[in-house]
């Protein structure tokens, strides 16, 4: 049995190929870099060349099972995807979901196959865009201050393999979230412990936030969506859900946890 991992070298592809390879599966691990693949995923992994934008191009040789995450550019490949993936023989499809059901999601609902679609809410991987600020100033400057019940993205992993491997997860939607609701001010108090300096907040507006995001080359569309996505964040993005205990069969890391992986790219 052969999962091939889509963005295997991206926040959560690379967590669903350590988990699977923990387990002793075979993975074929798609990447467009893999020099840094092979840094990051180490020797166990097959890496396979290319991008899951360009279907035709993939090796689907021995693959039954299928890892992939939603990004820019899939929706208008996502079918072919989807039917190559069918026709080559794979049956059971993860899909970490693009923020809502779009034509890849469907897609995969209507393959035939078994598929879970998982809806993580915030990453805690996304406190990594404070780093710099932090590192240089020991600022953090956001427009909002909402609560998020941030997953850790090796949980997003964790529960991917288990979909992937184990029955009773097909035509599932698994919202997953962290096992706490954080403010950024309370992100950032455990953030100074682990990094073991002291980081402000500072409230910025909208707009600074939306030139802020389209200085570094972002469309003022994307800007729009990114921040408008905190200005009125869902209940669901701040609201605990036990699917991550119920489906692994252990507490969800916290914050804290993720804190002190990362603390030294603060410090």
């Amino acid at each position: 049995m052969t999962t091939l991992v889509t963005g295997a070298t991206g926040n959560t592809g690379r967590q669903v190929v350590r988990e699977l390879v923990e387990r002793g599966e075979k993975v074929k691990a798609l990447t467009r870099d893999t020099e840094r693949a092979r840094a990051l995923l180490g020797p166990e992994v097959e890496l396979v060349g290319g991008t899951h934008t360009e279907p035709g191009t993939l090796d689907w040789s021995g693959v039954d099972r299928l890892h992939v995450t939603v990004t820019a550019g899939l929706a208008e490949v996502g079918q072919e995807l989807v039917d190559r993936a069918v026709a080559a023989g794979v049956q059971r499809i993860t899909v970490v979901w693009g923020g809502g059901v779009g034509p890849v999601e469907q897609a995969i609902e209507r393959s035939g196959v078994e598929w879970t679609r998982l809806e993580p809410q915030e990453f805690m991987s996304n406190t990594l865009t404070w780093a710099d600020s932090i590192r240089a100033e020991g600022v953090v400057r956001e427009p909002y201050a909402h609560p998020s019940a941030l997953v850790h993205e090796a949980d997003i992993g964790a529960v991917a393999a288990v979909a992937l491997l184990e029955d009773g997860h097909a035509g599932r939607a698994y919202n997953l979230t962290g096992p706490q609701t954080l403010t950024p001010q309370e992100r950032l108090a455990v953030l100074a412990e682990a990094a073991g300096r002291e980081i402000a907040f500072v409230t910025i507006s909208h707009e600074q936030a939306i030139e802020r995001l389209t200085a570094t080359g972002v469309s003022r569309a994307d800007a729009e969506y990114v921040i408008g996505w905190y200005a009125e964040s869902s209940p669901e993005s701040r609201t605990v859900d036990p699917t991550v205990e119920n489906v692994l069969g252990r507490p969800a890391r916290t914050f804290a946890q993720w804190a002190a992986e990362y603390g030294h790219r603060f410090a």
